[in-house]
């Protein structure tokens, strides 16, 4: 009988971990709860500065300051309750637009539409939307899109004017420019997550479904679509998120009226540029107003991803079971 070559080799498969091991595994540890300890401390420290400057104007307005209707400077009157509408309303028709083609992208970037590697340079092109600044966005809105839109939205006013969202004419700057470009930026963020949620659904799970007798959009929908549900919801959390913040576009396209309307076309304002146009040129007692305003806007942010957070945990225990 031939005798083994390799007999005489010992190789070491596994073994107790050695004293370097519990060392690396302490500094990794170590440098983890550091990381997340610095976030903790400067979100604490972020809120803390905007509660200490907003305090006086706390004390002074009171909650009256959440839901008046007036910005006067001169006066000493405050209230935010136009730009906390405006906010939510041009992020919820944000949300509405980009959520759409964001996750129809993603269907047709990962549902075998098209080859893969025409698939890696399409999402490329769409994440590539990211790259661009917010004040390009701006111009391109005032420049291109509102003289674009102008003719049909003035058509849906003269014919469609007794409907509240077509109740006015689109003279310039107004809410349905800003949603659009506002969708049109958050649809990386959509597209992106949204296509690593259906890449992340086992292939034999649509495979299983075309087993069943089921046709392609079938598959699709109702069997892909509710297995990516949890990613999807976490996409559209996040491109929410990403509208509300939004500063430099509103403040060129949302026209800055401190006004409460429906119509798609009238002019509004919201609580981001409200602070990015007023802030410049203001005096101490506006400054402690716009403070305040800034915690509104930090408070709507967390309730909507607290929201969030707990669709996606609805979703996951209906789709996945867990």
């Amino acid at each position: 009988m031939a005798s083994n070559p390799f007999a005489h080799v010992v190789t070491k498969v596994s073994g107790p971990p050695s004293a370097v091991d519990y060392g690396a595994d302490k500094l990794l540890r170590g440098v983890v709860w550091g990381a997340a300890a610095v976030i903790l401390l400067l979100v604490a420290y972020i809120v803390f500065e905007l509660g200490r400057q907003a305090f006086p104007a706390m004390l002074e307005f009171g909650p009256e300051f959440i839901y008046s209707t007036t910005w006067d400077v001169q006066a000493k009157q405050f209230g935010i309750l136009p730009e906390i509408w405006g906010t939510l309303y041009s992020s919820l028709l944000a949300l509405l637009l980009g959520g759409i083609l964001g996750v129809a992208i993603a269907i047709f970037l990962t549902q075998d539409f098209l080859d893969h590697r025409v698939s890696n340079v399409f999402r490329t092109i769409v994440e590539m939307l990211a790259a661009i600044p917010s004040v390009v966005y701006g111009l391109w809105g005032i420049y291109v899109l509102i003289p674009l839109i102008r003719p049909g939205a003035n058509w849906l006013h003269d014919t469609l004017g007794w409907f509240p969202f077509f109740g006015t004419s689109l003279s310039g700057p107004g809410m349905a420019p800003a949603a659009l470009v506002l969708a049109v930026m958050i649809l990386p963020t959509v597209a992106a997550i949204s296509v690593d949620a259906f890449k992340r659904v086992p292939y034999k799970v649509k495979e299983a479904a075309y087993g069943m007798g089921t046709t392609r959009w079938e598959a699709i929908l109702k069997v892909m679509l509710p297995s990516a549900s949890s990613g999807i919801l976490a996409a559209l959390v996040l491109g929410f998120g990403r509208a509300l913040g939004e500063t430099m576009a509103l403040a060129m396209l949302i026209g800055n009226s401190n006004q409460i309307s429906l119509s798609l076309f009238a002019p509004a304002n919201t609580l981001a540029s409200l602070l990015a146009s007023s802030f410049p040129e203001a005096g101490p007692i506006e400054v402690q107003a716009l403070m305040y305003a800034a915690i509104a806007l930090l408070a709507i942010t967390l309730l909507v991803n607290i929201f969030g957070l707990w669709i996606m945990k609805a979703a996951t225990r209906k789709f996945e079971g867990r």
